[in-house]
């Protein structure tokens, strides 16, 4: 199931940013997925679908914010999770 959502930008935004209205939702979409993933709101999966990537596509796209797809609470857990690879 899929929810339909209209966003109203107004003129000025829309030809300041010099984008199209469908560049803009898009570009929305994704830094709304980064958000969500960044917050663990969503999983890498759905951030990737929320943001109409493949999951590789959005890792880079992580990658480009700085933000890893590993995370750990601290070195131990790191070292830990390296001991049993």
């Amino acid at each position: 199931m899929y929810y339909n959502t209209n966003i109203t930008l107004s003129q000025e935004i829309v030809l300041s940013l010099r984008e199209s209205s469908e560049n803009i939702v898009k570009d929305m979409k994704m830094t709304v997925a980064v958000k969500y993933y960044k917050e663990n709101k969503l999983s890498l999966g759905q951030c990737a679908e929320l943001a109409k990537m493949s999951k590789e596509d959005f890792i880079q796209l992580l990658s480009s914010y700085k933000i890893s797809i590993f995370n750990f609470d601290n070195d131990e857990e790191l070292l830990g999770d390296i001991k049993n690879a």
